[in-house]
This record gives C-alpha cells, structure tokens and sequence, in this order.
C-alpha cells in the first residue's frame, strides 16, 4: 500500500491531528534551515522560468516547437492538461462575473450556467477564530484528498511582479498562503526510470488534483465571506518553493529550487490558496535535510541532462542554495527524446520511498540521528533504489506525432 489515509493514523496512540502523517514528530524553528534574507529577496517575473522562456524562444526554435507539444505528445499527460487548462479560469472571483458551465445531465436542476460565487458580503458565524480555522481548512483540504498541507503568512516577496503570458503587473496582498502537497504516487515511480513516458503525467496528476483542490477550497472561503485566490500550474500568481518552506512542509534539497517533504520526498507537486481568513500559521522544520544533502548528491549523478551540482551551496536573489543550470533542465525536460518530461532526481532521491512500517524505521534514524545519514546513502545504492522496477510498469509508451500515434522503439 503506497497511499496514506488519515483513518490510518490520526486515531493511533490518542494522536488529535487532522494530517495523514505524524508531522507533529518533525522538529519545528522559527526560520527555515537554509538561509533566507528577505530584504535581498526581489519578486519575480512569471515570464522569466524556464518553461516561459523555451516558448518564447530563448533557447532556440527547435525547443520552442517542442515546448507546444512536450506534455499533450503523450495521451495522459495530454488528458491531465487539458483538465488543469479547464480549471485555469477559475481561481477567483472578486467580482462575481466570472462563470462555470455545468452540464445538466450530470446536475439536472442546476441552470445552465453558474456563476463562480464572489466574496460573500457577510462572514459566516464562527470563523473568527484562526487556530480552530487553520484546523477547520486542513480538514477541509483532507476531505478533498490533499496529502499534506501548511499554513504561513504570505511574504511580499514570493507574489510575481509580472505574470504570464501578458506581462500585467501582479497585485496580491492576502495575509496567509495554505499550501497543498498531492503525492506522484510512489507505485508509478517506482516503475519508471525517471524520464520515460510516464513522467509528465506523474507531475500533471499531483498539478491537475492540487489544483482542483485549491480552486473548490479557495471559493469556499470567499463563501464564508473572505477573499480568497487560488494558484496551480497554469494560473499561478506567486513562487511556490518559498511558500512550502515557510509553511513547514519541507526543507530546500539538491534538486535545485525544490522542496523536500520528510514523509513524501520530492514525489509532489503543489498548488496553493491565498486568503485573509484568520489562520494559525505553521512554523519551518528541519528534519536535518541540509547535512544530508551535502552528504548524498545522488540526484547531481544521475541527472541525465548535467543541471544539477555535486557542490556546495551558494547564496543567489537573497536565498541560500544548491545551483541548478535552467536550461538543461528545461532541455531535457521538454526536448526529451525518449520520452515525456523528466522527474528522474525524483526517481532517485534516497527520500523517495513508500510509507511503509521498514521506512518509516528507517527515515525516523536519518531525520534524528546524524552517523545514519551516510549509512544510509550507502545502502540505498547497495539495494538498488532508484532503478525500474519493471513490473509494476503499467502505462503506454505513445508518442503522438503530426496526430498520429507511434510506439516508440527506444525507451532507455
């Protein structure tokens, strides 16, 4: 069993906590545990990552071509999409003008079209409270099957100053930022190599479901009569990484911008919901992740395209880190031959491991006792982790190509 759900443990030992994971075990600090200047920090410009800058044409018309058809060029991935583009338009409605069509075979009594509710001009009663709210919207977001969530004040910083694709300056000033985790599910990742066929659809599955849940949680809160925008792949209006740090679901790895989760590893992807609804925030923790990452480097190995370092960190735009090259990871990425995407520093992360009682053991040693982190690097190579495991493979190897389907010939 890969999944975790909350019936599992949350009843366990007189634990009272809405998460699926023990995460009241993980250490918590007042300040995340690399280096953050905020006064250093500039906002950013959405048009400037790496995907933007492939469609635009910064690294050359081949990839720009590739760029319009790297996810949709395999079927799920193209199905995943397609429902993240639907929900693209649906992340606020301040003004009450913007609407939903519903099909009235599936709701019969509904009209025709029904309008994404605006901000409700009187709160509802009982949402006054922030610590039982932060608990009320956790549950919530469990309810709509999130994995983990956390709570943080949203910094100035992280809100885009431009967006995509119309370079609109961004305005946003909510007080809080409520971040999502969805697993990639460790089952497919397991059988993948990291860059196969399969790898756009693992990251679109964890960016289509945090979406949806972003978009319902955050218009049920501006039912209870607050604002409320949310933010996923195809309609984001602030920096993730920064805001799962702040928010105490992980602490910044190797893999380049990225978050790391003790319970989940790399293995998701986020969406997240700004509001002013009073919340309890949740503090950063630290899991010791920063002298594991300096002892592994595993993911700077086996990363196909060369984008990630062996090396030290380095502080850059007010953050301390491990440096990432851009444009080989968005090469391979987009321009990947032999499949779809690439998640392989996922794949192989010694984090990446499924929710079982044996690693439960083991991540509890590597997070609380420092002599195990190498150890454990050592035997997570010893027993072959981060390698197919070809028989849990279940997918289809197409590629679609001048709309028609071919079956690749080189899957390696």
């Amino acid at each position: 069993m890969t999944r975790v759900f909350r019936s599992d443990y949350r009843e366990k030992k007189g634990r009272d906590y809405p998460d699926p994971y023990p995460v009241e075990c993980i250490k918590r600090v007042d300040r995340p545990t690399t280096r953050v200047n905020e006064d250093e920090v500039p906002r950013l410009d959405e048009r400037e990552g790496g995907f933007n800058r492939t469609g635009r044409g910064d690294f050359g018309s081949q990839m720009q071509a590739e760029y319009k058809r790297f996810v949709p060029k395999h079927p799920l991935s193209g199905a995943l999409v397609s429902i993240a583009g639907v929900l693209a338009d649906v992340v606020d409605a301040p003004d009450g003008t913007k609407q939903v069509k519903v099909a009235r075979n599936i709701i019969p009594q509904a009209s025709s079209w029904s309008p994404m509710k605006p901000i409700s001009a009187k709160k509802a009663p009982n949402t006054d409270d922030p610590e039982k709210m932060a608990r009320h919207i956790k549950e919530v977001a469990y309810f709509l099957r999130a994995d983990l969530i956390g709570i943080c004040e949203l910094p100035p910083y992280v809100v885009y100053s431009h967006r995509r694709p119309d370079g609109m300056p961004t305005e946003l000033d909510h007080k809080y930022a409520i971040g999502i985790l969805i697993d990639q599910d460790y089952r497919t990742s397991e059988a993948t190599t990291g860059h196969d066929w399969i790898s756009n659809s693992m990251s679109f599955l964890s960016y289509s479901t945090s979406g949806f849940i972003a978009c319902v949680l955050a218009d049920y809160i501006r039912r209870l009569g607050y604002p409320a925008r949310a933010h996923h792949a195809l309609n984001y209006q602030v920096a993730v990484p920064p805001i799962l740090l702040w928010a105490g679901l992980g602490e910044m790895c190797r893999i380049g911008d990225i978050v790391l989760n003790p319970f989940l590893g790399p293995r998701f992807k986020a969406a997240v919901v700004t509001t002013d609804l009073p919340l309890t925030i949740d503090k950063p923790i630290d899991f010791g992740l920063q002298d594991f990452c300096n002892k592994c480097g595993k993911c700077a190995r086996e990363c196909p395209s060369g984008a990630l370092t062996e090396g030290d960190k380095v502080m850059y735009n007010g953050y301390e880190k491990w440096p990432v090259d851009v444009e080989k990871c968005t090469r391979m990425r987009v321009g990947n031959k032999h499949g779809a995407g690439c998640g392989t520093c996922i794949k192989v992360c010694p984090w990446n491991k499924p929710y079982t009682p044996f690693h439960r053991t083991i991540n509890w040693c590597i997070r609380n006792m420092p002599f195990a982190r190498r150890i454990g690097i050592w035997a997570d190579d010893l027993f072959g982790y981060g390698k197919p495991n070809k028989k849990n493979k279940w997918w289809l190897d197409l590629e679609l190509v001048d709309d028609e389907f071919i079956v690749p010939r080189n899957n390696d």
